[in-house]
């Protein structure tokens, strides 16, 4: 097996000369369950010492359909009044224009609000990149540049980003930008791969973005898929590897019986492999077993079997 070599410790934002850590944290959860402003600084200073030193918030994070928003910006900001040193350790990021319930607010007078109560909430003098988080369409692209390009001659934001936007959205606004985008925020998954193809890799390739893939494990449905199509993209990777295990053992043609409760995710790999068949204990027959080179029993297939003779 060949091994791709390891990723760099650092890279840059786009043209911004900004360095920051190839994995990011998303925050969008910070606030969540009445978590403390210890609790977060533990988190915080976790996501450091592992060298993840982008930090990307919003001030839409906590906002349940009723209220909490800004909470996470406000929570993180409590952190960094705690121990004023961490602002230093990391590459911190927010983003605005969501204005429950309209849904989009990008108009000069929003977005500079928005953007001042951000820094109020975070507590910092500056935020390092701050992106719009998804499209206005009654916004015209100048008017938001020039409140972006403004902010960055104020002091206030080091860079410029947006996230959900389509290339054409991108380029309509980078083109009134005097301070040029540095970065764009897809949603990136084995389960929406749809930037490969609609264009955004290759203009983030263009304009010199750095695409910071949100949700790249799906929403957590590549751990618990439930429709057939997530399914069979979360399978695929335990496929290989559960075939090479296999392999290993000599069972290239067997029936592997298991407990009452298979495992799902076994099972899910399992059935893509030609010549596996894998039941649950109750559901042995000879059929299944005569048609197979080899037999498989798990121990909780033999404990159930001892448990049905006894």
């Amino acid at each position: 097996m060949t091994l791709l070599p390891a990723p760099p410790a650092s890279r840059q934002l786009g043209t911004s000369g900004i360095a920051v850590s190839p994995i990011a944290w998303g925050m969008w959860r910070l606030a969540e369950n009445g978590r403390s402003a210890g609790e977060s600084a533990r988190l915080v200073h976790a996501a450091l010492d592992a060298g993840i030193t982008l930090l990307d918030t919003a001030d839409i994070y906590g906002f349940d359909g009723s209220k909490g928003f800004g909470d996470a910006e406000a929570l993180l900001g409590e952190v960094l009044a705690a121990e004023p040193a961490l602002r230093q350790r990391m590459v911190l990021a927010s983003k605005g224009g969501i204005m429950p319930p309209l849904p989009y607010n990008q108009s000069a007078d929003y977005l500079n609000a928005a953007l001042d109560a951000s820094l109020r909430r975070l507590r910092t003098e500056c935020i390092d990149l701050y992106q719009i988080h998804r499209p206005d369409i009654l916004a015209h692209p100048q008017e938001v540049a020039r409140v972006l390009d403004d902010a960055v001659a104020a002091g206030k934001i080091r860079s410029i980003g947006v996230s959900n936007f389509t290339i054409h959205q991108t380029a309509a606004l980078n083109q009134f930008l005097d301070h040029k985008l540095v970065a764009s925020q897809p949603e990136i998954s084995p389960l929406r791969i749809t930037c490969f193809e609609n264009g955004e890799l290759d203009q983030a390739m263009m304009l010199g973005l750095t695409p910071l893939a949100w949700s790249p494990l799906g929403g957590g449905r590549l751990a618990a898929p439930e429709s057939p199509r997530d399914q069979a993209v979360a399978a695929e990777p335990k496929t290989k590897a559960l075939k090479e295990s296999f392999g290993k053992l000599g069972l290239g043609n067997a029936l592997i019986i298991g407990g009452a409760e298979l495992d799902k995710n076994f099972a899910l790999a399992a059935r893509n492999i030609p010549n596996i068949d894998v039941l649950p204990v109750q559901g042995i027959n000879v059929y299944d077993i005569l048609r197979r080179k080899k037999l498989v029993l798990t121990k909780a297939a033999v404990e159930a079997l001892e448990a049905r003779f006894k």
